[in-house]
């Protein structure tokens, strides 16, 4: 069989550029990648923010990936592919986290890790048999987890590509996160330590950006996982839950091991915020001695943050880029709050009344979609947006600037050559190829290749 699997172009958020849509490419569907590959099909692989897909009768299955922003837009493929006979599937977060909606919208989906269920699905799409539903056992193995191939998609055009995730899902079920759906998404999952380690070793690099949801999910695996890469010599960033200042050992190995950078979801500088969607590895009182344990040791900090929160004003957005210039916050992300169906926050949000947008391709944390508590829809849009502006603002820049001087490098490549000045990288990019911007980011920020 010839399979195509497509990531749907998303709507872009008002500070990104292409940028962040090649930054590496799509691991959900290059592990169905792996799996279709395995079985002995052809597969291709396509981002349609590189390019649109033009349906055409050259395939025999068609797989979606598809977060709930980009369900009309799957919804659109689907239809035209279905006019040519060809059958689609489609799995992705927003499908496992709300399957209700996405069986109105399609014939087939799949709910859960890929692993449990796409050899089913190449199995019945060839007898011309699919289902109307593929369900992984919520019991399925992380020692089942495959490793992405690489094979089918054209690594020049993304910035990176020597990106891994050693578990997925999260332990935690913070109301608005999609893992507030647990009961669909299977929760937290992680692989074996040599899986990870062999996927390390195939990479033509030392600069490893881990992807995993919560890379401290299960601290026992971390530690084994660290102690495991400490004679490997790496430069790694990755994303971890703001309990890791629990953990001194943790962030003493991850120090040793080559850590440069830790994503952590603050989300608000409220208590009251934090309390009303019950993220309760989150405590307020410490996010200073966070931010110090971190850059004490020469780790710097992306700082994630929701507005919209009940309790949040308008006087969220200053107090926030106050707090994130005076604590030197290396990156700043910011979103709008979005209850994405399917999750604890939307069920809340749509019993009160409060949901006021529908449309589900603005479910991207860049819309606002519900009645927030304390502001008006166009009050919280502006302090979104402003907050980048300030953060991003060359006088910010140079307030927030490590101490650390192997972290200045880095660090003045993002917020210059990513945030501020996107759009010339963008188009310095698209002249040499992103995967050469990439390499030349790790030189000068790591130097190493």
């Amino acid at each position: 069989m010839r399979v195509r699997l497509i990531q749907p172009e998303p709507t872009p958020r008002p500070m990104d550029t292409s940028l962040k849509a090649r930054m590496d490419p799509h691991l959900g569907l290059l592990t169905i990648a792996r799996i279709i590959e395995d079985a002995g099909h052809e597969v291709s692989v396509v981002n349609e923010s590189l390019g649109r897909d033009v349906p055409s009768r050259d395939v025999d299955l068609v797989g979606i990936s598809a977060s709930v922003d980009v369900l009309p837009r799957a919804k659109a493929l689907a239809v035209e592919y279905a006019s040519l006979n060809i059958p689609v599937v489609v799995g992705g977060i927003g499908v496992s986290a709300d399957p209700e909606t996405a069986q109105k919208l399609f014939d087939s989906i799949c709910i859960g890790p890929a692993e449990g269920h796409w050899p089913q699905v190449l199995k019945d799409a060839e007898k011309g048999c699919l289902k109307p539903v593929y369900r992984t056992a919520p019991d399925f193995p992380g020692t089942e987890l495959l490793p992405p191939s690489f094979r089918s998609v054209d690594t020049s055009g993304f910035l990176y590509s020597n990106v891994i995730a050693a578990s997925r899902g999260c332990p935690f079920s913070c109301d608005f996160c999609y893992n507030s759906a647990v009961k669909n998404t299977c929760g937290y999952r992680h692989r074996t330590v040599l899986s990870v380690l062999d996927e390390i070793r195939s990479k033509a690099t030392r600069h490893i950006m881990f992807i995993d949801d919560n890379f401290i999910g299960d601290p026992e695996f971390t530690r084994e996982l660290l102690e495991a890469m400490r004679p490997l010599g790496l430069k790694w960033s990755a994303a971890v839950s703001a309990n890791i200042l629990d953990m001194p050992d943790i962030l003493d190995l991850m120090r040793e091991t080559g850590c440069r950078s830790l994503f952590i979801g603050f989300e608000s500088l409220s208590g009251e915020a934090i309390a009303g969607v019950h993220k309760r590895q989150n405590r307020i009182g410490r996010y200073n001695e966070l931010v110090n344990a971190l850059h004490s040791r020469g780790i710097m900090i992306n700082a994630s943050f929701v507005f919209g929160l009940d309790g949040d004003d308008a006087t969220v957005f200053d107090a926030t880029v106050k707090w994130a210039v005076e604590n030197r916050i290396e990156t700043v992300t910011s979103h709008i709050l979005t209850p994405y169906p399917g999750t604890a926050f939307y069920e809340r949000m749509k019993s009160a009344g409060r949901i006021i947008d529908d449309d589900l391709s603005h479910y991207d944390t860049a819309h606002v979609v519900f009645c927030s508590e304390r502001m008006t829809p166009q009050e919280l849009y502006d302090g979104y947006t402003r907050v980048y502006r300030e953060i991003y603002s060359f006088a910010n820049i140079i307030r927030r600037l490590p101490r650390t001087p192997s972290q200045i490098m880095p660090y003045l490549m993002f917020n210059l050559f990513y945030r501020k000045f996107g759009r010339f990288t963008e188009w310095i990019g698209k002249m040499v190829s992103f995967r050469t911007i990439g390499r030349l980011a790790r030189r000068v920020s790591y130097r190493i290749a």
